[in-house]
């Protein structure tokens, strides 16, 4: 990488882009809205059960100039999805700064592990047990998203509850290998604690990105 490409990596000028594509969201409160996503790499949250391992390592993936991003971006869709990978451990100012430029609604997924950068129409948080998020994240977060591996992850999934806005949509989610197993144990926890939403990953059962 020149020094040139890697001081625009740094201000975010470029990021480490794994892949960019147009779908249906498959998770959460937009669910089967058509969205553009863009998957960027690095992540050091190191969930065991993570469906994009590849996208780790942040060296593996291209840095690509923002401007670039968003000329693919706005032939597809006025909805934009940042995701990762862990997408704030990058300068998120200038991609957001120009994406918001064209009026586009913005959206991300994260572990809000890192401070929050970028402008946000819609903040969803996905905390993991082995790296927390910042205070900041709890209070901007707009939906709350938890992974559910076993029945450990009912208590973790209240005590980050506990923890974001009043407003903050609340959604338990099984993690994808382990779904069969825990579906009837989320189906009950929700029907006795109905502050709580199913998400599921829908895209995986339509067999779409």
């Amino acid at each position: 990488m020149s020094a040139i490409l890697q001081d625009q990596v740094k201000t975010g000028n470029a990021l480490p882009l794994m892949e960019a594509f147009y779908t249906l969201q498959g998770e959460g409160y937009h669910k089967g809205s058509a969205a553009y996503f863009i998957r960027i790499g690095g992540c050091d949250v190191g969930c065991h059960w993570c469906d994009v391992k590849e996208s780790w390592d942040a060296k593996k993936h291209p840095p690509t100039l923002i401007k670039e991003i968003v000329e693919d971006a706005k032939k597809y869709s006025d909805t934009i999805v940042i995701t990762g990978g862990e997408p704030l451990m990058w300068n998120m100012e200038p991609l957001t700064s120009i994406l918001a430029s064209k009026s586009m609604k913005i959206h991300i997924e994260t572990s809000g592990a890192y401070p929050i950068t970028g402008h946000w129409d819609w903040f969803c948080l996905s905390p993991k047990k082995n790296k927390m998020p910042l205070s900041e994240a709890y209070k901007r977060a707009d939906e709350l998203k938890m992974i559910i591996y076993n029945k450990d992850d009912f208590r973790f999934a209240e005590e980050q509850a506990s923890r974001v806005n009043k407003n903050c949509v609340l959604y338990l989610q099984p993690e994808w290998s382990r779904r069969e197993k825990v579906m009837s144990f989320m189906v009950e926890y929700v029907l006795q604690n109905p502050k709580w939403k199913v998400s599921l990953q829908t895209h995986k059962y339509l067999n779409i990105p």
